[in-house]
């Protein structure tokens, strides 16, 4: 199993997994189809699905090019308003391409529908992967926007947690990814709510109470931040294909 890390609007990531023996290909959250097709012409697979991990526009914005450029490509997830969902997954659901195999796990809080994919191969020494989307991040997790704070503790430490501490977030040459599950249950605060110095800053008991008071914190620190002026968010957008050139007369 081959993984492409291919970096998109600036702080987001697309992934192709290779089947290096049938040379088929996954993509997973496209959120620019034409620099990924541009990757999957280069290493000469052919692609044949795409996981989605939520139906937010940097995930998922583009599927319906993709799915037009490459008719009859499957289009997977767990939420309906994923754009050009073909397929609709449930929780712990199981997929193969290949020697691949991936196990749907259903990880409600970034989003109601959000789903992470456990990806890894019978009889392989390299350790399995873990596409987590927003519901898990690099020493971090995804705001919660419409779940509630039970359901996300649920998410992050009785689904995603309890994976293998082996587990990677991917591979190759980007400083920020991968990182195993071992590394974030050291320092991720949002994996840590049961422990007593994460309880004390919090001021609560309960593990669900803590992470929505650890929400709340990084809410109020994100808000502090100067935000992308709209000039800027329109160049990143024309930079990256979201936008056309206006055409001349």
């Amino acid at each position: 199993m081959k993984v492409k890390v291919i970096p998109v609007l600036e702080d987001n990531y697309m992934y192709l997994v290779i089947e290096e023996h049938t040379r088929e290909a996954v993509a997973v959250d496209v959120a620019v189809p034409k620099r990924l097709l541009e990757i999957v012409g280069r290493e000469g697979v052919s692609l044949t699905t795409v996981l989605t991990t939520h139906h937010h526009w940097d995930h998922s914005r583009g599927n319906a090019e993709l799915a037009r450029l490459r008719p009859g490509l499957a289009v997977l997830g767990a939420d309906e308003r994923i754009c050009a969902l073909t397929r609709r997954l449930a929780h712990g659901e199981e997929l193969r391409f290949g020697a691949i195999h991936v196990r749907c796990l259903l990880t409600p809080g970034h989003t109601t529908g959000h789903m992470s994919y456990f990806l890894w191969e019978n009889e392989c020494l390299d350790p399995p992967a873990v596409f987590s989307g927003d519901a898990l991040s690099v020493a971090g997790c995804g705001s919660r926007l419409e779940s509630t704070a039970q359901q996300m503790y649920q998410s992050l430490a009785e689904t995603l947690g309890t994976l293998p501490p082996e587990t990677k977030r991917d591979e190759d040459d980007v400083p920020t990814v991968p990182s195993t599950l071992g590394e974030e249950l050291l320092y991720n605060p949002f994996l840590r709510v049961a422990e007593e110095a994460v309880r004390e800053f919090t001021g609560k008991a309960a593990p669900a109470e803590v992470l929505e008071v650890l929400c709340r914190e990084r809410a109020s620190f994100e808000r502090v931040a100067d935000p992308l002026q709209p000039q800027a968010q329109a160049l990143l957008a024309l930079q990256w294909g979201l936008l056309s050139m206006p055409r001349q007369k």
